[in-house]
């Protein structure tokens, strides 16, 4: 036949028009014209074109048999099946099985061919064992039996809505996948066990969607769950998201382009929703590298809120590169604005403290063991932050302040944060140096601390004061610094001192005033000392002998409030020694 072919003139001329015309013009020559009835009919779909016979087509497909009888041309030549679904190349397979071509049909072109004996009208109710029986067949048989085969057909099904939603393609795809996958889960059939979780990833946000919920319904376990979603992140957005190997926090290139920024926004918050209502259902670290993707993609406030109640909640198992993760942009040289990092804390230890009421303990007390890694991590955290010159003093202390101060056994890694912040920040005035230390409290770091701070030239001087009298406290009573001091009993007497120290120079200030009285007394008794002495001795002759204390006892008795009262006071004896002051308690010589 297919020398027949190459020596009709007509034949030849129509294999060159096809050659120029269409590559699927060639290859649909060399079946089609191996007949030796010639082509009257030329199919259109999308750019290709298919040189055909109408007898074949009309005999399979009640579609194109409709459109040529409806058609008003009375020859027509033309067909243009544009909309056909899968394109060119399935409706090339389509025609051959109308030729009797033989094609293979796989996982990957069953769907579209499904899809396109639906299109075309290809049923057994047209013509007995068509293409749509002979699909359908391959699907329930081979397709449909395992988790991979039914994952690729529910990714062809992507492209190929709404019909294959019609047809019940997706719906059964996602039955056998949910249910081989619930079945792998439970009893691993190949390794490593959670090899089903790759084969999902290759599927898009919304069938993943579907897969996830049919998964739930199946009564799938938590960490079935959390295992397939962690997995698709770390593929879907892995231009996002960190990585888990163990060597490190390595970020790739940063997108750029706002679609698909805007895509991958999307993905992240269908993912988020999918969420098992467990809170502890996935790690810290993958919870903080999502969190960080929210607020790069900005994502919406639902969105955040939700990532940021799941890392508080299980906030005592963050590290320090977790944090790190959370606050800082890809590029790695500034940072996010820390409002997240402040809703985590600060809804980590609202928790602390409500557990611990309900509990009926004293938070103010006793600190958890959680409470106290938490307060250990986010002062390490907060000296990795402070070189950063655009941190703010304020969102410095928001973030310190946030830790309950009895959550620290110590104050020695606020006190190194404090110091890092005040060497990158350099031009802060002696207020303003005080409000970054006023987190910090001094009684608390340790000796070796202390030492340091007492000779830090950046702290103010109150800070370094504080430091000093410390010790000069604990040498006067002899404590051993062998062991942390308690911080409140030292407080305590600290101020017992202080206001000891005050009582006794408001004492000295009083015997000041009363020296000074006596002084001028003094003076003035000695003048008229001397005018009554030249009076006696004009008088008698002699001198009369007194003592400055009698003189100054006479003196006082005029002062006296009740010399011309009641009681009787002449009787005292003049020579009562006044230069003595009473004994008080705390006074200072």
């Amino acid at each position: 036949m297919s020398t027949a072919a190459s020596n009709n003139p007509a034949r030849r001329r129509s294999l060159t028009m096809e050659r120029t015309v269409s590559p699927a013009m060639q290859r649909t020559g060399q079946w089609v014209f191996s007949q030796d009835i010639p082509t009257d009919i030329i199919v259109e779909v999308e750019d290709a074109s298919f040189s055909l016979h109408k007898f074949m087509l009309v005999a399979k497909s009640n579609y194109i048999r409709r459109l040529i009888l409806e058609s008003k041309e009375s020859d027509l030549g033309r067909l243009d099946l544009s909309n056909i679904p899968g394109g060119s190349e399935t409706f090339e397979k389509a025609a051959k099985f109308c030729y009797g071509v033989n094609f293979e049909i796989t996982v990957h072109n069953v769907v579209a061919l499904r899809c396109a004996a639906e299109y075309l009208q290809m049923t057994d109710k047209f013509c007995e064992n068509n293409l749509a029986s002979r699909t359908e067949d391959f699907l329930c048989q081979v397709a449909l039996t395992n988790l991979s085969g039914s994952v690729i057909v529910l990714k062809t099904c992507e492209n190929l809505l709404p019909i294959a939603l019609d047809l019940g393609i997706v719906q059964r795809s996602v039955d056998v996948i949910s249910t081989k996958a619930c079945n792998e889960a439970t009893f691993p059939s190949r390794t490593p066990p959670n090899w089903w979780t790759d084969e999902l990833s290759i599927l898009d946000v919304a069938s993943f969607h579907k897969v996830i919920t049919s998964m739930k319904s199946r009564g799938a376990k938590t960490l079935t769950i959390s295992s397939a979603i962690i997995t698709y992140v770390e593929k879907s957005l892995r231009d996002l998201v960190r990585d888990h190997s163990g060597n490190g926090i390595k970020f790739s290139s940063n997108p750029t382009n706002s679609e698909l920024r805007i895509r991958q926004g999307e993905i992240l918050e269908s993912i988020i929703s999918l969420f098992p209502s467990e809170k502890t259902a996935f790690p810290i670290n993958f919870l903080c590298s999502l969190l960080r993707c929210a607020i790069y993609l900005k994502a919406s406030i639902t969105c955040k809120n939700e990532l940021e109640k799941r890392i508080s909640a299980i906030l005592e198992h963050v590290t320090l590169d977790d944090l790190l993760v959370l606050s800082f942009t890809y590029d790695g040289e500034s940072l996010f604005d820390l409002e997240s990092v402040r809703k985590v804390i600060s809804g980590f230890v609202t928790k602390e403290k409500s557990v611990d009421v309900f509990n009926g303990g004293n938070f103010k007390e006793v600190c958890s063991a959680s409470m106290q890694r938490v307060a250990k991590t986010v002062d390490s955290y907060l000296g990795e932050i402070a070189t950063y010159a655009a941190l703010s003093i304020s969102k410095f202390n928001g973030i310190a302040n946030l830790v309950p101060k009895e959550a620290r056994r110590n104050d020695d890694d606020l006190y190194r944060a404090i110091d890092i912040y005040l060497k990158f920040h350099p031009n802060l005035d002696e207020i303003e140096r005080e409000k970054v230390c006023s987190s910090m409290d001094p009684l608390k770091l340790s000796y070796d601390a202390r030492v340091h701070a007492s000779q830090n030239k950046r702290l103010p001087v109150q800070m370094v004061l504080h430091a000093l009298y410390y010790d000069q406290l604990k040498l006067r009573s002899g404590a051993n610094d062998g062991g942390l001091p308690d911080a409140v009993a030292t407080r305590g007497q600290l101020q017992a001192d202080v206001s000891l120290a005050k009582e006794n120079e408001a004492l000295k200030s009083e015997l000041m005033k009363m020296k000074m009285y006596i002084s001028d007394i003094q003076k003035s008794n000695n003048n008229n000392n001397k005018a009554t002495t030249s009076r006696t001795s004009t008088s008698t002759g002699m001198p009369k002998k007194t003592t400055f204390f009698s003189s100054m006892s006479k003196t006082l008795g005029k002062l006296n409030p009740f010399k011309h009262g009641s009681k009787d006071t002449s009787h005292l004896d003049d020579e009562v020694d006044l230069t003595k002051p009473r004994k008080r308690r705390f006074s200072i010589s």
